[in-house]
């Protein structure tokens, strides 16, 4: 008698349209210029289209790759309805300043079980010239330790992220890795802790060296000659950052090692 008033209590909501709320999970990025979403609120009351563009953050174009139709993909990481990418990247910072600035307390205490948290720094930890951002190797391991385990704590989900490589050095038609002993790190913490890890940088690199130097020099990062672009009159000689090209590349290359996550 009880299923069957289940049933009607099924069909009778059906019938009125009610359906299930939806579950939306939560991806939170956290990390640096690279990673950053400079559209939206990223400099209040300053226009997008003329003050920065075309730089973009592999954040900046993530959404568009935690479709639902690609949520099957993801190996069980997202359980829920649909995802909601939430980037609170922002430039200039490293693990440390990130979290000195108050940054990581306002997604910690947003963050609800099943959420996600792809984290990705070491460009500005290892700016010894400036020290405002400087973190050194044990520093950094430590800053990165503490957001997978305040991560944990929440029964939320961390993913560490070697970082995107620059588009330098190149040896013999190869693209070298920048990032030496902080590359090392984070792997080496990923491992200490059993968290998920993505090596963005070797993907980086392998993706780079596949398209070629004088491609991603042109398409991916921000080189270009000048009065092409409002926020860069005199053009930009930048091998850093990412044109929306090179951005959208990035953040498939993160999707894919996504899905072969366990």
């Amino acid at each position: 008698m009880k299923y069957i008033s289940f049933l009607l209590i099924i069909v009778f909501s059906a019938f009125l349209g009610f359906r299930p709320k939806e579950k939306v999970v939560k991806v939170y990025l956290i990390g640096d210029s690279t990673v950053a979403d400079y559209s939206g609120d990223y400099d209040p009351g300053k226009d997008y289209m003329k003050t920065r563009y075309p730089v973009m953050g592999w954040g900046q174009t993530f959404q568009a790759f935690m479709s639902k139709g690609n949520l099957p993909n993801l190996n069980g990481l997202i359980q829920g309805d649909s995802v909601l990418v939430d980037d609170r990247a922002r430039g200039g910072r490293s693990t440390r300043t990130f979290f000195e600035e108050g940054r990581w307390r306002k997604v910690y205490e947003e963050l609800e079980a099943g959420d996600l948290v792809l984290m990705q720094f070491g460009h500005n930890d290892a700016a010894e010239n400036k020290p405002e951002r400087y973190v050194n190797i044990e520093g950094y391991m430590e800053y990165i330790r503490l957001y997978v385990s305040q991560t944990r704590q929440k029964n939320a989900i961390p993913i560490v992220l070697t970082p995107v490589n620059r588009n330098y050095p190149w040896k013999e038609g190869k693209l070298q890795n920048v990032h030496g002993a902080y590359y090392e790190a984070v792997i080496e913490v990923a491992a200490e802790l059993d968290a998920l890890l993505i090596d963005l940088t070797q993907l980086s690199m392998d993706h780079f060296t596949q398209k070629g130097k004088a491609y991603v020099t042109e398409h991916y990062f921000m080189n270009f000659g000048p009065g092409i672009y409002e926020a860069y009159p005199e053009g930009s000689n930048d091998n850093t950052h990412f044109q929306p090209e090179g951005a959208k590349a990035v953040a498939g290359l993160v999707y894919q090692a996504m899905t072969q996550l366990k």
